[in-house]
């Protein structure tokens, strides 16, 4: 039997403009999109990487208060939320590519640590580093 973890959720302010972001310009696809009443689960995984889910939640009741749910949104927009990792094979081309489709960096690529990396963010202001994979490297 296997077992671990399968979602791992980032707040957004607009989860219709999050799915673009990540579906148009990140490369992923939609895994599962429902609602309920107000609520809404989506998820959206990596091609290369079908056995993990990332969420794209709203901050809203019934999952939080209004008033805790306004504090969320604040701190994602301020890019207070730890960054995630994207790996890539080229750092390089992954930025020229993604800001032609007008992601916004943080970061350009620098080398350092053996590797490349590069920081941008996601329109609700979550951070995302990304980094060369060391495969390419060798």
């Amino acid at each position: 039997m296997s077992q671990g973890v399968a979602v791992v959720g980032l707040y957004v302010r607009d989860q219709d403009e999050a799915l673009q972001f990540y579906v148009e310009k990140l490369g992923f696809r939609v895994h599962t999109d429902a609602r309920n009443g107000d609520y809404r689960w989506l998820t959206v995984q990596h091609p290369e990487q079908p056995s993990f889910q990332l969420g794209l939640f709203a901050p809203q009741p019934p999952t939080l208060d209004e008033s805790t749910a306004q504090t969320v949104r604040e701190i994602v927009a301020k890019g207070a939320m730890p960054p995630l990792v994207l790996v890539v094979d080229d750092c390089k081309g992954a930025h020229e590519r993604m800001r032609s489709q007008g992601v916004e960096f943080t970061q350009e690529p620098i080398e350092r640590y053996g590797t490349i990396d590069a920081g941008f963010r996601d329109p609700s202001g979550n951070g995302w580093k990304m980094i060369q994979s060391h495969r390419t490297n060798a």
